[in-house]
């Protein structure tokens, strides 16, 4: 993936901020179950990596005791709208082009990325700065299947990461993870709902931006009532550095 389609996506997120709490329904789903992998203790310093308007938080507030939650975001629009607490420390910063070393903590206890790290430039670049600063890690990573059908029928090619490249990459370090991958499917009441979803949710940045005539061709073609979606979830809880 380019430098540019990256900034296509920042700009995506930022556009829909506002609306992007009402229409990340498997955003939530993706984070509930990240988090059900995470074991109930105190961390001293939880860093979320592409913290968006705070899914995350939200999920382990009441479930994981810790000292300081730092919220990392390339999008100022989406800290603003991430809640806001004296252990909140929000740093807008972006993956591609910094590493979690510029931050100064001490100490990363937790490492958690939820439904961000598919937009990597570089995934195995992002991935070695998070395994050599952070003691626990646990991730979810949307894949290359995501929209599959709407992708063949649009014949458009997925902007995000496969299954096979995310765990190559993984595999090639000595932190051992945990794999889970889990398919998951959203229904909707229309095909206008399926696509005002897609603008919404803010990821409709990546290869090829449809025109008006084709999208409304793909809204005729396209015969399902839903959308697919393919995580691979990634711990290393309680494995060192």
């Amino acid at each position: 993936m380019t430098f540019q389609k990256s900034l296509k996506t920042q700009k995506e997120f930022s556009k829909y901020a506002k609306s992007y709490d009402k229409y990340n329904v498997i955003q939530k789903k993706v984070a509930k179950e990240l988090l059900s992998k995470v074991p109930q203790k105190k961390y001293a310093n939880i860093v979320d990596l592409g913290a968006g308007s705070g899914t995350i938080y939200h999920c382990l507030s009441s479930k994981i005791n810790y000292k300081n939650f730092f919220a990392l975001d390339y999008s100022i629009e989406m800290l603003n709208i991430h809640p806001s607490d004296t252990k909140i420390i929000k740093k807008i910063y972006d993956f591609n082009t910094q590493s979690l070393s510029c931050l100064d903590i001490e100490c990363i206890d937790l490492l958690i990325s939820s439904s961000s790290l598919q937009w990597c430039n570089d995934f195995n670049k992002t991935i070695y700065d998070i395994v050599h600063h952070s003691s626990d890690i646990a991730l979810a990573i949307f894949t290359n299947n995501t929209f599959k059908t709407l992708h063949q029928i649009a014949s458009i090619k997925s902007p995000i990461i496969s299954q096979e490249q995310i765990l190559d990459v993984l595999s090639s370090y000595q932190r051992v993870f945990d794999i889970e991958t889990k398919e998951y499917k959203l229904s909707f009441e229309s095909k206008k709902d399926i696509f005002r979803y897609i603008k919404k949710s803010g990821v409709s940045g990546g290869d090829k931006v449809l025109s008006y005539k084709e999208t409304k061709r793909l809204i005729e073609e396209y015969l399902y009532d839903f959308l697919e979606f393919e995580v691979v979830f990634a711990t290393a809880i309680g494995k060192g550095q």
